[in-house]
C-alpha cells in the first residue's frame, strides 16, 4: 500500500503542525502571541528563529528538521525555546505521521483538551494491542475519525494503511501478528501502533495481558454513548457542524412553533395576581413528597389544563436577547429557566380523560395558550397512553399525557454542540415547575421514563431530527 523510497526503505516521519485556528501575531519587541481555541498565550522572550518556525508549523504538517532556522540562532537554543513553547500551546498542536512518499499525512492526532500528553517511545516488543471498547470510528470531511471520550486526542486516519491497521484492533493482536495479517511493512504497522496508543484510542495491555480502559474500574458503569456524550457536549468542540458558519447562515429559527394541523382552542387564562394570593408558599410545595399520582376515572376540565399549562410555560414576553460573545437574537420570557431565553421545548398534550376536550394530541402554543389537534388517531393516543401507564408501574391510563420535543436548531443555532446536553438541563428546569405548578393546584404531575423508539416522534408528526422528544410528563389526581 505504500510506496517506498529509492533505496527500497519503507520508512515514517513524524510531522507538526498548529491547529487551523490558532493565530499568531508578533510584537515588535520580540514577543509572541498565539491566540488558539482554549485562550490567549503570550511569550515574552523566545530564541531568534522560534516565530518564523511557529509561522511555517501553521500552514501545515512540516518535520522539525525541515523547520528554516536563522544563521544567526543557535540550535540548541531555538530547540528549546520552541520545545517550552509547543508545550504550553500542546492543545493546538497537531501530530501526524507520514511515509517517505510525499504523500501527506497517514494520519493526525489533533488535541481535544487544553494540555493534552502525547508520549513517546516504541512499544514493548509481543506485547498485545486492542482499540479502547469506547473508541468509535467515523466518517469526517473525507477521513475516517477514531475518537475515545477517555482519550487526549481524537485521531484522523487519512490513507488505507491507518484504516487498515485500525480496523483490523477490535481484538487482541500484536505488531507481528497485525502485519503479517495487513501485508503492511512491520516499521509502518509499529509507528502507526504506537501513534493511535499514545493517541489514546488503543489500549496496550499490561505484562500479565490485561488491559486496562481509561479510568478503569470506573469505566465499567458507564456505556461507551453516555460516557462519549459527557464528554463531548460539555464543551463545544472545533470542527463540529453546528459552529460552522453554514449553521448561522440561514434565518434565525422562529421563537414559537408555527402549528396548522388542525382546530384550535383557546385555553382560559387565569389571573396572576388571584394565583399569587391563594397559592400556598414555595417551602410547602418542595417539602412535600414527589409521588406518581393515581391514575383514575376523574376527567380534567379545560380551565385545569389550561391554568397548569399557563402556569408552567406560556409565553410572558417577547424580546430581543443577547450573549455576551453571539449574536443577538429574538426571544422569549417564560416560567422557567432556559439559557439565554432560547426556550427550544415543545409541548404536547395527549388528552385521555377530558370533560370538555375530546380525547386526542394537541400541540400547546405558548404565545397564544391555544391548543391545536395535531393527531386524532386513538389507537396512537391509547399506544402512548400504555407505555406512559407501563412507565409510572400505574394499571390505569394517565388522565393527560405531556410530550416534551426540542426543536434543535432553535438552541444549536446559538449554542453549537453543547446544544443537546442543555436542552436536558432546560427539560429538567420545565419537570420541576411541571411539579410545582400541579401541586399548588392540588394536581399531580410525574415525569415517566418512556422508552419508545420512533413511536413518539411518528405519533407526534415530529420532522426528526429537527424536532425529536426528549421526555415525557403524566398529569392526574394525587393518589
Amino acid at each position: 500500500m505504500a510506496s517506498e523510497s529509492p533505496e527500497g526503505q519503507v520508512e515514517t516521519v513524524r510531522l507538526w503542525s498548529l491547529t487551523e485556528d490558532t493565530l499568531l501575531e508578533a510584537g515588535d519587541d520580540g514577543s509572541l502571541v498565539a491566540i488558539t481555541w482554549w485562550g490567549e498565550y503570550e511569550f515574552a522572550d523566545t530564541a531568534e528563529g522560534v516565530r518564523e518556525s511557529l509561522g511555517r508549523l501553521a500552514l501545515g504538517p512540516v518535520s522539525m528538521a525541515n523547520l528554516a532556522v536563522s544563521g544567526r540562532a543557535r540550535s540548541d537554543e531555538w530547540r528549546g525555546s520552541l520545545r517550552k513553547v509547543l508545550t504550553r500551546l500542546s492543545g493546538s498542536v497537531v501530530r501526524s505521521l507520514a511515509l517517505n512518499d510525499g504523500r501527506g499525512p497517514v494520519l493526525s492526532a489533533i488535541p481535544v483538551t487544553q494540555f493534552p500528553v502525547f508520549p513517546d517511545g516504541p512499544l514493548p516488543p509481543g506485547r498485545q494491542v486492542r482499540l479502547s471498547r469506547f473508541t468509535a470510528l467515523r466518517a469526517d470531511e473525507g477521513a475516517l475519525l477514531a475518537e475515545s471520550p477517555g482519550a487526549r486526542y481524537k485521531v484522523a486516519l487519512f490513507r488505507p494503511p491507518a484504516v487498515l491497521i485500525a480496523s483490523s484492533l477490535a481484538a487482541p493482536t500484536t505488531v507481528e501478528q497485525l502485519a503479517a495479517t495487513t501485508g503492511l511493512a512491520p516499521v509502518v504497522v509499529a509507528d502507526v501502533v504506537e501513534f493511535l496508543v499514545a493517541a489514546g484510542v488503543v489500549l496496550i495491555a499490561d505484562a500479565d495481558g490485561r488491559f486496562t480502559d481509561h479510568g478503569d474500574p470506573e469505566t465499567a458503569i458507564w456505556s461507551h454513548d453516555d460516557l462519549m456524550f459527557h464528554a463531548r457536549s460539555r464543551t463545544w468542540q472545533r470542527g463540529s457542524p453546528p459552529e460552522t458558519d453554514t449553521a448561522r447562515s440561514g434565518a434565525e429559527p422562529p421563537v414559537v412553533k408555527p402549528v396548522t394541523a388542525g382546530p384550535t382552542f383557546p385555553l382560559p387564562r387565569p389571573d396572576p395576581r388571584t394565583l399569587a394570593a391563594t397559592d400556598p408558599p414555595l417551602t410547602a410545595l418542595l417539602e412535600s413528597d414527589h409521588g406518581c399520582p393515581d391514575f383514575g376515572t376523574r376527567e380534567l376540565t379545560a380551565a385545569q389544563v389550561g391554568e397548569f399549562l399557563f402556569r408552567a410555560a406560556r409565553v410572558r414576553s417577547v424580546g430581543t436577547a443577547h450573549l455576551p460573545s453571539g449574536p443577538s437574537h429574538e426571544a422569549s420570557q417564560r416560567p422557567y429557566f432556559s439559557v439565554a431565553c432560547l426556550y427550544e421545548l415543545e409541548i404536547y398534550v395527549g388528552i385521555n380523560r377530558g370533560a370538555d376536550l375530546a380525547r386526542g394530541i394537541y400541540h400547546y402554543d405558548p404565545l397564544w395558550h391555544t391548543l391545536t389537534l395535531i393527531n386524532d388517531d386513538e389507537a396512537v393516543l391509547d399506544t402512548l397512553l400504555d407505555m406512559a401507564m407501563i412507565a409510572a408501574g400505574g394499571h390505569r391510563r394517565p388522565a393527560a399525557l405531556l410530550t416534551v420535543t426540542a426543536r434543535m436548531s432553535r438552541i444549536s443555532w446559538v449554542l453549537g454542540s453543547a446544544a443537546y446536553a442543555t436542552t436536558l438541563l432546560h427539560l429538567g428546569a420545565l419537570q420541576q415547575v411541571l411539579y410545582l405548578a400541579a401541586k399548588a393546584m392540588g394536581l399531580a404531575a410525574h415525569a415517566v421514563p418512556v422508552d419508545a423508539g420512533d413511536r413518539v416522534d411518528r405519533a407526534l408528526k415530529l420532522e426528526w431530527p429537527a424536532e425529536v422528544s426528549v421526555g415525557e410528563c403524566v398529569l392526574d389526581f394525587p393518589a
